[in-house]
């Protein structure tokens, strides 16, 4: 069967990148479908840890209550050396502050992070669509004809734009002809295994050493009896499948035979691929997530880096959609491509000094939180720009406290949440200017916060703490025009009007 409508977009892949693409896609009023060639959603732990960055983006979309309450902090590893197990602190724990409200890992299994999503698209009224598998698609210069074969047959998809966020043996990118460039490490497996265990402490994320580094690893899973097993297997292993020898296993390994399976919910054998897509796109067509990188599973990586592909993707297909200059997409790929093939290597370091049981390589850090994450010197964080004492175009733009008119306490991320711009004025010139910004009608619109002494109509809030200047670094009147996914498009500390203007007209219709 053919269906008749043109939809805004198509996303192929349910995960974590393709659903919280569709999320912010459907809260912008666009027409999508997101299709999924598994029967049903995933159901395994795989990827376990959301980052600090991942969690204010999970907040923005509106699916972070669900992700807090199926999930918790890490627990510290145990290292176990014969009857001793020494703990290591491998997390760092943080307290929440002004800018960084959410600072440290949040350990949940995959499934429920994925789960938390696809409830939050239920709400906003769209339903993944399991058990269809895209087979072919071509496209021209204004749409893209995928056709996917489901149990009702085969249906032709006609959409403006298509989305692969089908994992690293995408479909959509072997359709594209992309190169997927690096390596995958044959000889190098890890059998994962979910099971119900007892005879094991549940405060520790539990590690014990061998020679040549075939560890076995057992983290316990949030709000379960559930462990996630890591089992390094030698180069010419056979991997064990059934529960009674993969029992055997542990034992053999760790000498605790207190330790006992009980039902085996999910089984994968692993084998460390690194690599990064040629190019994130042809024409109408774009990848995220494992379709455009895959990574080793050192350092919770992976995921938190395609769910932000689909975050810095989203607002830019919606403002073109809306009458922007097509080129704003391209602007995708220069500006995530570079962050993915840093996080490669950084997972890749990571699980090569895991190997040789290096304890650095076990700490974990800035680094992997994806805080300090910038887009500064892409096409749209030229680095001749205005800059304040903390800040330059392209960063992140931190949280902060501040007081509203009537003396309430206002977050600064509730300010921003949803789909718009925000456009932050702090002093009274920049507030003067901030007024005769002229914005179109269509697309994104914009939210304009001054900050400063409240003003008689009640529209300004107060920095009564301190925590906007800074955390943002603020020395004087300054206007900063915030992009829908929480990045500073722009910094006027002078000539406030002419420039936010022109900065914004790169990205609006």
């Amino acid at each position: 069967m053919s269906g008749s409508q043109v939809i805004d977009v198509l996303i192929v892949g349910a995960g974590p990148s393709g659903s919280a693409l569709a999320i912010d896609l459907v809260r912008r009023g666009l027409v999508v479908r997101i299709v999924d060639r598994s029967p049903h959603a995933f159901d395994g732990s795989r990827a376990k840890g959301v980052q600090p960055r991942s969690l204010e983006v999970l907040e923005d979309l509106g699916a972070l209550k669900d992700v807090l309450a199926g999930g918790s902090t890490y627990p510290r590893l145990g290292i176990h050396a014969g009857p001793l197990a020494v703990p290591w602190k491998m997390f760092p724990h943080k307290e929440a502050t002004s800018e960084v409200p959410y600072p440290n890992t949040w350990l949940i299994p995959q499934f429920r992070t994925d789960r938390a999503l696809h409830a939050r698209l239920g709400e906003l009224g769209l339903k993944v669509e399991f058990g269809r598998e895209l087979t072919e698609l071509t496209q021209d210069e204004d749409t893209v004809i995928a056709k996917v074969v489901g149990a009702d047959g085969v249906e032709e998809i006609v959409a403006r734009y298509l989305v692969g966020a089908d994992g690293g043996s995408s479909a959509v990118r072997k359709q594209l002809g992309i190169g997927f460039v690096g390596t995958t490490h044959e000889s190098d497996r890890m059998l994962i295994v979910d099971a119900s265990v007892t005879g094991l402490a549940r405060n520790r994320w539990h590690m014990w050493p061998g020679r040549g580094g075939r560890f076995i690893g057992a983290c316990p899973l949030p709000d379960s009896d559930v462990f996630q097993w890591m089992i390094r297997l030698a180069p010419d292993e056979d991997p064990p499948s059934e529960k009674d020898r993969i029992l055997r296993r542990i034992h053999d390994h760790t000498r605790d035979r207190r330790i006992h399976l009980h039902d085996i919910h999910w089984t994968s054998v692993f084998r460390p691929n690194i690599r990064l897509a040629e190019s994130y796109g042809r024409g109408r067509v774009f990848l995220a997530g494992d379709a455009a990188h895959v990574h080793t599973p050192a350092g919770a990586q992976g995921l938190n880096t395609g769910m932000q592909d689909g975050y810095n993707l989203g607002w830019k297909l919606g403002q073109v959609l809306a009458g922007a200059d097509p080129a704003l997409l391209t602007t995708y790929e220069a500006e995530r491509q570079p962050i993915a093939a840093g996080v490669l290597g950084l997972s890749t370091e990571k699980w090569g000094g895991i190997a040789k049981l290096d304890p650095s390589s076990m700490k974990r850090g800035k680094d992997e939180q994806q805080l300090s994450l910038t887009y500064y010197g892409g096409p749209l964080a030229p680095a001749d720009g205005m800059r304040t004492e903390t800040l330059r175009v392209g960063d992140r733009a931190p949280d902060a406290e501040l007081r509203g008119a009537d003396g309430a306490g206002v977050r600064l991320y509730d300010v921003f949440q949803g789909p718009h711009f925000t456009a932050l004025a702090h002093g009274p010139r920049a507030a003067h200017d901030l007024e005769r910004i002229e914005w179109p009608t269509t697309g994104a619109q914009l939210k304009r916060l001054a900050v400063g002494p409240a003003a008689a109509d009640g529209s300004a809030f107060s920095d009564v703490k301190d925590t906007l200047r800074r955390s943002y670094g603020l020395t004087g009147n300054t206007l900063l025009l915030i992009r829908p996914d929480g990045y500073i498009g722009h910094i006027a500390t002078s000539d406030f009007l002419t420039t936010t203007q022109s900065a914004a007209r790169t990205m609006t219709p």
